[in-house]
């Protein structure tokens, strides 16, 4: 039902029920806010937006994504945003027009972005290439942007609980202590690099036998991957999770020995900060936001997309010296601490909201 991301409602669910009604996230849930486009489901989408925007009489409305920010602005502009009755917010994770995308397409949502951009008060980015780019396409003013980088909880990242130590989750993930577990987090589709990591590594996987990959996630590629996998003869060096509850991801990443993330889109991707937070060195492609945190042999090693020799290179550099690459991690370690607490996103939010 919630596709290969999974869904917070449970996780939202917990909560209430830990606290108590008296302080119990309130759930709406608007039935015709799909993610394809559907147009006669957009529309009763705006519809029921604009009821439930009455009903409640909220202070700020905060969108995300680029579907569900473009019909939610429009419905809270219309219902108090023109007015200044209601903080009109929207973050951009991502932007939805690229290089990989039709030609129309792109059109349509740059056009889109540009209304939408008219009404809403502030345009979060997180990520200044997020705002570099937006601009770049002649989206919003200057003034409405500021960028309020993604937090979470750190705690988990850097502190193991109990029963999920890195010798415990590799040894339920079956990798012996011997093995060299190379991971990536991610879902299992296009654009997300996994045929890249296949295309650098194929080789050293079938010479080097402690080698080992670890794809968390899964997706609408699954199967293809699995095949392709299969064909290459590299079935048994691939450990595939499938989808995991967000609290398990940490001891996960703690059980790898490099995460690799050769993504071609990103706004900032999270698993880079959460992967340095544990301590575990990291190799991405230069997109987006991604080199914000990851810094060429600073903080990781950053790969121009789609730059197979180089991805391998990168790979080996890490391989080749631990030492050497542990310490880009804790230098990353240190800038995260800093730039990624759930606590320091909240009092950038709260400034936003109080305009």
């Amino acid at each position: 039902i919630f596709g290969p991301e999974g869904s917070m409602l449970g996780r939202v669910e917990g909560f209430n029920a830990a606290i108590g009604l008296a302080n119990a996230i309130r759930l709406h849930e608007v039935s015709h806010l799909v993610r394809e486009i559907s147009p006669i489901a957009d529309w009763r989408c705006y519809g029921e937006l604009r009821r439930l925007i009455r009903e409640l009489k909220p202070d700020v409305v905060h969108t995300h994504s680029s579907k569900a920010g473009i019909i939610g602005r429009a419905a809270a502009w219309a219902e108090g945003g023109r007015e200044g009755d209601v903080r009109v917010v929207h973050t951009i994770h991502g932007p939805p027009f690229h290089r990989y995308e039709s030609w129309w397409r792109n059109r349509l949502y740059v056009w889109l972005e540009r209304w939408a951009a008219r009404r809403c008060h502030v345009i979060v980015s997180v990520a200044d290439a997020m705002t570099k780019q937006f601009r770049n396409a002649r989206i919003g003013r200057p003034e409405q942007f500021v960028t309020v980088r993604s937090g979470m909880e750190i705690e988990p990242f850097e502190t193991a609980r109990a029963g999920e130590s890195r010798e415990e989750m590799r040894n339920e993930l079956g990798f012996g202590a011997g093995d060299v577990v190379i991971g990536t987090v991610a879902r299992l589709a296009e654009l997300k690099g996994h045929d890249d990591l296949l295309d650098a590594l194929a080789d050293d996987l079938k010479q080097r036998p402690e080698l080992k990959l670890l794809w968390v996630g899964d997706g609408w590629w699954r199967g293809r991957l699995e095949k392709r996998l299969a064909e290459l003869g590299l079935a048994g060096r691939v450990t595939i999770s499938g989808m995991v509850p967000p609290e398990r991801v940490p001891a996960m990443i703690r059980a790898m020995d490099l995460v690799v993330h050769p993504s071609y889109r990103e706004g900032l991707p999270r698993v880079v900060p959460q992967a340095l937070l544990s301590g575990v060195p990291v190799v991405a492609y230069d997109v987006d936001g991604t080199g914000e945190v990851c810094i060429d042999q600073e903080t990781g090693r950053l790969v121009r997309a789609g730059d197979i020799t180089c991805l391998r290179e990168a790979v080996e550099w890490v391989l080749a010296d631990p030492a050497r690459a542990r310490q880009t991690a804790e230098r990353g370690k240190a800038m995260c601490r800093a730039w990624f607490s759930a606590e320091r996103m909240v009092e950038s939010l709260e400034r936003v909201y109080a305009g």
